[in-house]
Parts: structure tokens; C-alpha cells; sequence
């Protein structure tokens, strides 16, 4: 009894497993998922402006006049403020149309009262961010006539000479023995420039500067903690390189872009379907039998041909690919032969030079399908023609080796 059950449940098992196995037979199609091409969506499609590094520079030339705002103390008299002569120059560049940087400096002398007239040597250099206001407001315009600029900048200040007074007030030095003759100071500076445009390469330019410091500017410590330097001149501006910017929209090409993304989705829905159905077309067909077919090789025409300079019968460099190109088809043609026929050119050298020369150009060539490939000498045929055939229509074609299959 036992024995028979053990045998029905091998059966079982066996039929399992036979089904099983025909089902692991059947094709099985495997569906790759491909998300679609996601359209590109518009961000900021307002115009842009662009500007080479090379463009928009410009050299700053000036003169005009500067009014120090710092503490007085006049002994008789009344407190007046001086004016003194000042003398600028600068280099800037535009890198948009509406912002760029300054370098610039000027020199003079500044006239104060503290005491008596105190008169001092002073020379400024500041780096400006400069804005153009109307590019801004009513749209860029390399060759504006008009312009509003208006800047900020920071900078260092050296003044020197100060007379060596005791009166108190002004700054001694670190050992207190004397009274300091010079000072260095950090100011910070606002102002506004007005250009007008004289011609392609040349600017008018009217600029008002106030320059802002601690209160040892004037070399006295006394009185306000901040004190100024206001400053108005005018000059210059030489431009070097071209005054332009390059306007492009970021989605000019976003239409396209979208239509080209709605035909890649569209051609992966026909393959997926054209897939599926190539898929259930094999499931159909009986297992195909594989034939093992002997390759056979077609000769082919001889194509490469080998150019030689002027009196010259020496393989360049540049030619030496083509002797490569005609070993290895003789490679692959065990059985061929090749003819090398030279040639020289007509207008080069009388007929027997040249007959020599065509020989010596063939022989080269031969040599090196012998020496570099190892072609068997006995499948390459010499001819030389010299220059009594010419077989190309340009005479300097003529300096050539030609190759022909042998019959």
C-alpha cells in the first residue's frame, strides 16, 4: 500500500515538472519601460545681453577741481574752505549693459585751516562699480548719445607733506616727539558721471565724486568723526575696442525643441508597438536552422594610388598610407597580382630622365609592399612609363604610381 502511494506521488511530481518545463519553453517578451521625453518648459524668455572681455573698454582722461569738508579752527579770521586743482585718469570696462568697473585715481593738492593754511600733497586711487541708468530704465543701446552714471567705490588715499605743526589737534607720531607729516586713509566714495557721446571711439564726461574718511584725513583729530573730500571734474573717455552687446532670447528654440521631443515619443510608441508584434511573429516560427556560409571575398578595384614631389622618387609620410591600403588588400587577395606602373611628368625633365625616374618611383613602391607588409615580391609586376603617358589631365598629377590588378 505504502509502496503505491509513493508511487502516485512521484507520478505527480513528475507531471509537474514536465509542465512546468513546457512552460519555461514558451518565448517569453520582455517590455522595456521608457519614460517619455518630458516637453522643456519656458523659464525666463525675457531678451539677454552679452559682451565680449575684448569690448567695451575705455580710458579715463580729466581735470577739474576739489573742496575738502574737514575741521577748521582759523585763530583770526573766518574759516573758508579752499579749492584746489586736481588731475584724473582711469581705465573701466562694460561687462553688460548695464554694469561695469572703474579704476581710477586722481592727484592734487588739498588747502585746510587749522590754525593757519595748511597745505598738503594728496594722491587717490579707487575701484567704482559703475551703473548705466539708462540702459537700465529704457533698455540697452551700445551707442547711446546720452548717458547717467552713477557709482560707488571704495579706495586708499596717501596726502604727504603736512607742515609739522604743535598746535593740538593734529596727530604726533608713535613717539610723541614729533607731529606726523603724512597720512594714509581708506575712504569710501559715491558719485554720479554724465557722458556724452562725441564720436565712435570718444566721450565728454562730467563727474561729481564725494570721497568719505575718518577723521585724521587733514592729519587733525578733532571735531566730527567723518570727514570728505568733494570732488568735479571733467575730461574723456577713449574707447577701445567695439561698443556692443550681442541680445539673444534662452527660448527662441524652445518650440522646436518641444516638436522634436513630441516625434522621438511619438517613434518610441511605433517601435514598442512594432516590437511587440515582431515578438508575437517569432513566437510563431519554427527555430530556424544556422548554415555556416563560406565568405567570399570580391576583388575589388585598385583605388590607392602614391604621389611623389617634383624629381623625387622618396614615399612621404603622408603617401605612405596608401602603399598600407594595397598591402592589405593583397592580404586579403591571396591569390592576386598587382601591376605597379609609374609615371612622371611631361613637363619635368626630357623623356629618358623621366623614364628613369618613373622606374625608380615603382621601385620604391615595391620595396617598401616587400620590406614593411612582407608582400611576396613575385605578385608585384614593375612597368614605368615615363612621360610618354600621361594618364591624369593635370601635369603635376603625373608624378604618380598607379596600381592595376595583374591578369
Amino acid at each position: 500500500m505504502k509502496k503505491n502511494l509513493l508511487l502516485a506521488i512521484a507520478g505527480f511530481g513528475a507531471l509537474l515538472l514536465s509542465a512546468n518545463t513546457a512552460k519555461a519553453q514558451q518565448t517569453v517578451v520582455v517590455t522595456e519601460t521608457v519614460a517619455p521625453v518630458s516637453l522643456v518648459k519656458p523659464a525666463d524668455c525675457g531678451t539677454k545681453y552679452t559682451t565680449s572681455w575684448k569690448d567695451n573698454w575705455y580710458l579715463q582722461l580729466g581735470a577739474g577741481m576739489q573742496v575738502p569738508y574737514v575741521d577748521h579752527n582759523l585763530i583770526s579770521g573766518t574759516s573758508k574752505r579752499h579749492i584746489t586743482a586736481i588731475y584724473n585718469v582711469g581705465v573701466g570696462h562694460w561687462f553688460s549693459p548695464y554694469l561695469g568697473f572703474r579704476i581710477t585715481g586722481y592727484y592734487g593738492k588739498i588747502h585746510t585751516e587749522w590754525g593757519t593754511l595748511r597745505s598738503a600733497n594728496m594722491a587717490n586711487g579707487n575701484f567704482d562699480l559703475t551703473w548705466d541708468m539708462l540702459n537700465s530704465i529704457c533698455g540697452p543701446k551700445a551707442d547711446r548719445v546720452f548717458s547717467i552714471i552713477p557709482f560707488v567705490g571704495v579706495g586708499g588715499t596717501y596726502t604727504w607733506n603736512f607742515p609739522g605743526s604743535t598746535l593740538e589737534g593734529t596727530i604726533p607720531t608713535e613717539g610723541g616727539k614729533y607731529r606726523k607729516t603724512k597720512e594714509v586713509t581708506l575712504p569710501v566714495s559715491a558719485g554720479i558721471q554724465l557722458r556724452l557721446r562725441l564720436a565712435k571711439c570718444v566721450d565728454f564726461f562730467a563727474e561729481a565724486r564725494a570721497n568719505f574718511y575718518g577723521d585724521n584725513f587733514d592729519n587733525v583729530a578733532s571735531g566730527d568723526p567723518i570727514e570728505a573730500n568733494l570732488a568735479v571734474y571733467g575730461g574723456f573717455n577713449i574707447n577701445f575696442g567695439e561698443r556692443k552687446y550681442t541680445a539673444y532670447n534662452p527660448c527662441e528654440y524652445i518650440d522646436y525643441i518641444n516638436s522634436l521631443n513630441n516625434q522621438i515619443n511619438e517613434t518610441r510608441a511605433a517601435l514598442a508597438t512594432t516590437a511587440a508584434a515582431l515578438a508575437e511573429a517569432e513566437a510563431q516560427l519554427p527555430c530556424p536552422q544556422i548554415e555556416a556560409v563560406e565568405q567570399v571575398v570580391i576583388e575589388a578595384p585598385l583605388l590607392a594610388t602614391v604621389r611623389f614631389k617634383i624629381n623625387s622618387a622618396r614615399i612621404s609620410k603622408e603617401e605612405m598610407v596608401n602603399v598600407y591600403i594595397i598591402s592589405q588588400w593583397m592580404k586579403a587577395n591571396s591569390n592576386a597580382k598587382v601591376c605597379v606602373d609609374g609615371y612622371a611628368d611631361k613637363d619635368t625633365g626630357t623623356s629618358a630622365y623621366n623614364m628613369t625616374l618613373s622606374q625608380k618611383r615603382a621601385q620604391a613602391v615595391v620595396d617598401a609592399l616587400v620590406n614593411e607588409y612582407g608582400i611576396d615580391p613575385s605578385r608585384l609586376t614593375i612597368r614605368a612609363f615615363g612621360s610618354d603617358e600621361q594618364p591624369l589631365p593635370e601635369n603635376n598629377w603625373n608624378r604618380i604610381v598607379i596600381f592595376e590588378q595583374a591578369q
